[in-house]
C-alpha cells in the first residue's frame, strides 16, 4: 500500500522534476559534465560514504596500492553521477537511439530461453547501468519484467513506473514478487532482478570477492522452482561520446535436477561469481558506497 502524498514528497518531486529538465535540455556532454563534477564533489569534498568506499575497495582489491584505489573511489563517484543523469536521459529516448547506442552480446541465447515457454531469470548488479542492460533488450522486442522496490515517495514511484512502461518494461513490486515472478516466467517472459545488495534477513552467503556476502536467494529460488533458465546481464559504460554501451548476457549454468539449499547456494554463487569477474575488468564503474558485506554469518 503506498503513502499519501504529503507536502514534503511534492517538494522533494518538484526538485527531481526540475533537476531532471535540466539534465534533458542540456548538450549530452555538458550534462554529463556537470553530473561528474557533482559526482566528483560529493566523494572528494563531501566525502559522502567514503569511508566505507575506501574500506570496500580495500576488502576486493588488497594486492593494489592506494592510489590505484582512491582513483577507483573516485572514478565510482563520478560514474554514479553521470549514470543517474545518462538514465533520465535514457527513459526519454527514442527506441531506434537506444539500440544505436547498445551493443548486445549474447542476446540470441536469451531469447531462446524466453521463447522455449518458461520464460527466463536476468540477473544484474549495481555495475556499469543496470538500467540501459534491460532496456537494451526490450527495445529489441523481448518481453521484459524488472524487479523494483515500491519508493517512500509515491509520486517517484509512479514516474518510476511510466518512465519504465515507455520502454516496454513492467514493472513487479519485490513485495509481490513471489507470487508475480512465477506468472510472468509461466507466460514466457524475462524477469530482472538486482541481486548485488546486502540482504539483513534469509540471505543465503556466498564468496563476493573472497569474503562472505549475504546474497537475496530469490533469483536462484525462481530458477530452481520454475526450471527457467538464468542469464546475467551487464551494460558497461564504452569510453567516449556520446554515450554508448556494452550489454553482455551470459547464461548462468543450472545443474539439472538440482534442488534444495545446497542448489540454491551453488547457484547464487555462480551468479555472483561471474558479476565479480565483470566488476574486476571495470572496477571505477561499481556502486562500492554500498555496504555489501554489513551481515555477518552466524558464530
Amino acid at each position: 500500500m503506498q503513502r499519501p502524498v504529503t507536502i514534503r514528497y511534492r517538494i522533494e518531486f518538484w526538485i527531481f522534476r526540475t533537476l531532471s529538465w535540466i539534465v534533458s535540455v542540456l548538450p549530452e556532454r555538458a550534462a554529463l559534465g556537470l553530473s561528474s563534477v557533482l559526482g566528483w564533489f560529493v566523494g572528494v569534498v563531501l566525502r559522502v560514504r567514503r569511508v566505507d568506499t575506501d574500506w570496500h575497495l580495500q576488502i576486493a582489491f588488497p594486492e593494489r596500492d592506494s592510489a590505484w584505489r582512491r582513483r577507483a573511489a573516485r572514478g565510482s563517484y563520478v560514474h554514479l553521477a553521470r549514470e543517474a543523469a545518462m538514465t533520465i536521459r535514457l527513459f526519454r529516448m527514442h527506441e531506434e537511439e537506444i539500440v544505436r547506442r547498445t551493443e548486445v552480446v549474447g542476446l540470441e541465447a536469451l531469447q531462446a530461453a524466453a521463447a522455449s515457454g518458461k520464460g527466463a531469470v536476468m540477473i544484474s548488479g549495481h555495475l556499469g547501468n543496470w538500467e540501459v542492460a534491460a532496456a537494451s533488450v526490450a527495445v529489441r522486442g523481448v518481453p521484459m519484467d524488472v524487479a523494483a522496490h515500491l519508493q517512500k515517495n509515491p509520486l517517484f514511484y509512479r514516474h518510476m513506473v511510466e518512465m519504465q512502461n515507455r520502454l516496454g518494461l513492467t514493472v513487479i513490486v519485490k513485495n509481490e514478487a513471489f507470487r508475480l515472478v512465477p506468472q510472468a516466467l509461466a507466460a514466457g517472459r524475462v524477469v530482472a532482478l538486482i541481486a548485488d545488495q546486502n540482504i539483513r534477513k534469509r540471505g543465503v552467503f556466498v564468496d563476493f570477492f573472497g569474503r562472505a556476502a549475504a546474497t537475496a536467494k530469490g533469483p536462484a529460488l525462481f530458477a530452481l522452482r520454475t526450471g527457467a533458465p538464468v542469464f546475467l546481464g551487464v551494460a558497461v559504460r564504452k569510453r567516449g561520446h556520446p554515450s554508448r554501451y556494452r550489454v553482455i548476457i551470459e547464461p548462468v549454468p543450472i545443474e539439472e535436477g538440482a534442488s534444495g539449499v545446497d542448489a540454491i547456494r551453488d547457484l547464487t554463487q555462480r551468479h555472483v561469481s561471474g558479476l565479480e569477474a565483470h566488476i574486476r575488468e571495470a572496477p571505477n564503474q561499481y556502486f562500492w558506497q554500498h555496504r555489501r558485506w554489513k551481515t555477518r554469518p552466524p558464530q
